[in-house]
């Protein structure tokens, strides 16, 4: 089975790629989104898992994340063969704050606007193509809505907050932590989403829209987690109290599991402590 990650030198996608053993579509491999030949390529694939997105939340860059989260994605949709399979990873936060009225967060969720960026918004935008070329051209689909996943450092890539408070605690550097570290999260190691891609590839699902996440068994406030890294790692952290960074939103998110245990018979595998040692070696 022949299988390629876009975005496969990223953060997320380094670690995929290798689980794969796949190709990478990326402009590191001179490969771009936005180039219809280069989108060709993925006739050649049994199955494409869709990491690559411009992440920016910045209002300056909306038109580019539009043009490269939408558009990018169309194109490789257009390409595909009948019968392949496709993974997009979107996100919980097309969710936004309709988020914090949920204990755990299900997939009927709303997505109405409520000030998401144009992130946010072209990855949901980007799902309703997913759906749209799954059935007119008879690919089986799937999507993701990522959680906080987290992975060790790669070569070259910026990383999410669980790995970076993990770097910063193995340099002594200050942590400045949102709403004084009171929000809470459902972490998700690398591997298990790796893992739930194949589960979604081995089942005989024509489409499939789930929340993915570490769930309850795997939630902390963010206080909660700098404390596990310091019992992990044997290292102390350093609070920065005086400079704490903004709230985000939700404040609160934990996936809600069910539907994707029920139909894919997934959950996962690798607990904190096991999973965040990983981020120390």
């Amino acid at each position: 089975m022949k299988i390629l990650v876009t975005g496969g030198s990223g953060f997320l996608g380094t670690h995929i790629k290798n689980f794969f053993n796949a190709d990478d579509f990326s402009r590191r491999s001179n490969l771009d989104l936005l180039n219809l030949q280069d989108a060709q390529i993925v006739q050649d694939y049994d199955v494409v898992i869709h990491l690559a997105a411009l992440l920016d939340k910045s209002p300056e860059a909306a038109e580019e994340v539009f043009l490269t989260n939408v558009e990018g994605t169309i194109n490789l949709l257009r390409a595909m063969r009948e019968n392949s399979v496709f993974i997009f990873a979107s996100t919980k936060d097309v969710y936004g704050r309709f988020a914090d009225n949920y204990r755990e967060v299900p997939e009927n969720c709303p997505t109405l606007y409520n000030g998401q960026s144009a992130l946010e918004w072209s990855k949901l935008i980007a799902e309703r193509y997913v759906e749209f070329y799954a059935n007119q051209k008879k690919i089986r689909a799937c999507i993701f809505r990522l959680s906080t996943v987290y992975a060790p450092m790669s070569e070259n890539n910026t990383s999410n907050f669980v790995t970076h408070y993990a770097d910063l605690i193995n340099k002594g550097e200050p942590i400045s932590l949102p709403a004084g570290g009171a929000p809470r999260r459902d972490l998700l190691s690398v591997e298990d989403f790796a893992r739930a891609c194949q589960a979604f590839v081995d089942s005989v699902i024509q489409y499939g829209l789930y929340n993915l996440g570490g769930g309850a068994g795997n939630a902390l406030s963010l206080r909660e987690l700098v404390a596990k890294m310091e019992e992990i790692s044997g290292y102390q952290a350093i609070i920065d109290e005086e400079n704490p960074s903004p709230a985000p939103v939700p404040m609160n998110y934990v996936s809600d599991l069910s539907l994707i245990k029920q139909e894919l018979d997934w959950k996962p595998e690798i607990n904190l402590d096991e999973g965040l040692k990983t981020l120390f070696i």
